[in-house]
């Protein structure tokens, strides 16, 4: 271990990060059906161990009074949640590895999300290395970000834009899928293209499939929403996430009862098992970002190393409705471009007592309509003006 992870506030940074990116990749791999991708992700969980380990060494050589173990607690519960999250992802990687099935009905879903996550070496002819990432502007040009790299065993999780890319550097990105290409002939990589969906009729298997795609929205969704209750000692964010995660569990068991119909219809089983295997991963998750909001149920604050930690992502859950007088009713979140303009994602839309996790571009905003969204402090403030309609503007 270098030195710049002996302290327990950058091993829980680590964590978290490495946690976050092994969902991703995981389901990156589903969605290319990809070996390679699986492989980072085993790479990362031993990557996670690691971490783990050593920060449970830290906090017990930490606590010289009972004090300071209770306190401690708090820590290594965060610690334990993170890595459970890490855990999920690793079975989600392993059924790509395992050729264990996965649905092309589930690919076809996974097509409609905005924005993709995707893998890619440096070869050596490729045009990007030498280069920094400020002077690439590969979100301008390609849409893609670059949400971390690894050189060699060594990850760079959220790299700067003064991070200059080396020879065999392997990055990950995220953006709209007709993105991945762009960078993989930056790359020096051959391009890849997948089939359209084709129009079929409805049947159990794809009633399945809507509902796994449904518990990932949720559970990511979850993690995020827990991490912020922490952060902020929440407790309405920790009932949110409590209530996702009943809503995971009924999604699971009516994913089951699908599932029992698709057999029946004649589905192939081994495409099931991969689905099962998927579903119980995903609540998995949903169970893992609860048990983090337990910290802050009893009384007294969490170690304060855990807001230090936590706030080193620089982001902020906020909460705004759609006023009656806001440009944004009516309008979709693909026309507003509130992650382009302001830096805000929407995790969550509640319309009276649905809730929509992970909203598509083509969702239509309306007046009254709830929205959970994560990112900087000052586009928060702007979100909040846009939506009450106080700007009068339609930027």
């Amino acid at each position: 271990m270098t030195e710049e992870r002996r302290t327990v506030k950058d091993l829980l940074v680590d964590a978290k990060d490495a946690s976050e990116l092994m969902v991703d990749l995981a389901y990156a791999a589903v969605f290319f059906g990809d070996d390679d991708i699986a492989q980072e992700v085993i790479r990362l969980e031993e990557t996670m161990s690691q971490i783990i380990k050593e920060l449970h060494t830290i906090a017990i050589l930490a606590a010289r009074s009972r004090e300071d173990a209770v306190a401690m607690s708090d820590v290594l519960q965060l610690a334990t949640s993170i890595e459970k999250i890490g855990d999920a992802a690793e079975d989600i990687a392993r059924v790509v590895l395992k050729d264990l099935g996965v649905p092309h009905e589930l690919r076809d879903d996974l097509r409609h999300a905005e924005e993709v996550i995707a893998r890619c070496r440096l070869r050596e002819d490729n045009v990007i290395e030498g280069h920094s990432l400020r002077e690439l502007a590969l979100p301008s040009e390609t849409g893609m970000w670059i949400i971390a790299i690894r050189r060699d065993v060594r990850w760079l999780f959220g790299p700067e834009p003064d991070e200059v890319l080396k020879p065999g550097d392997v990055l990950f990105f995220q953006g709209p899928e007709e993105g991945v290409d762009l960078i993989r002939q930056l790359a020096g990589a051959p391009t890849r293209g997948l089939a359209e969906p084709q129009p079929k009729t409805l049947t159990g298997l794809d009633r399945a499939v809507d509902l796994l795609v449904e518990m990932k929205d949720a559970s990511e969704v979850a993690v995020g929403l827990a991490y912020s209750a922490v952060l902020f000692r929440d407790k309405g964010l920790a009932a949110e996430v409590n209530a996702i995660e009943d809503a995971t569990d009924e999604m699971h068991h009516e994913l089951e009862r699908w599932t029992i119909r698709a057999v029946q219809e004649g589905a192939e089983s081994d495409e099931l098992r991969g689905l099962l295997h998927l579903a119980f991963a995903s609540e998995r998750i949903a169970d893992a970002a609860q048990e983090m909001t337990r910290i802050i149920e009893h009384e007294g604050d969490p170690h304060p190393v855990i807001a230090e930690a936590l706030a080193e992502t620089d982001e902020i859950v906020a909460e705004s409705i759609v006023g009656a007088e806001s440009p944004a009713a009516g309008r979709t979140l693909k026309d507003l471009q509130l992650r382009t303009d302001i830096g805000m994602e929407v995790l969550a839309v509640q319309r009276g007592e649905r809730w929509t996790y992970r909203p598509r571009g083509i969702f239509t905003l309306a007046s009254g309509d709830r929205i959970i969204a994560t990112g900087p402090e000052d586009g928060a403030e702007e979100m909040a003006s846009l939506f009450s309609g106080e700007t009068g503007e339609e930027e």
